[in-house]
């Protein structure tokens, strides 16, 4: 199970991207946590400057604007 956290204070992009992360999970069959962080002291934590910001398993795999499908594919491919 991957551990995702969606970086963004609630706008629409952010919304978008945390559907387009557990639409591509379901469709891979791949089981994943995802989380909002929505606090802007929080996502400064993780060095984002640009929302929304991908953060799995620890690590920022992606920040500013929503990601592209084929993108969110390959965080899934391994």
């Amino acid at each position: 199970m991957k551990d995702i956290k969606v970086l963004g204070t609630g706008c629409a992009n952010c919304k978008n991207t945390v559907a387009l992360i557990e639409q591509v999970a379901q469709t891979k069959g791949v089981a994943v946590t995802v989380h909002k962080v929505e606090d802007p002291r929080d996502i400064a934590s993780y060095g984002v400057l640009r929302t929304p910001g991908v953060v799995i398993d620890g690590q920022v795999v992606h920040a500013g604007g929503v990601p592209g499908r084929e993108k969110v594919e390959q965080w899934f491919a391994a």
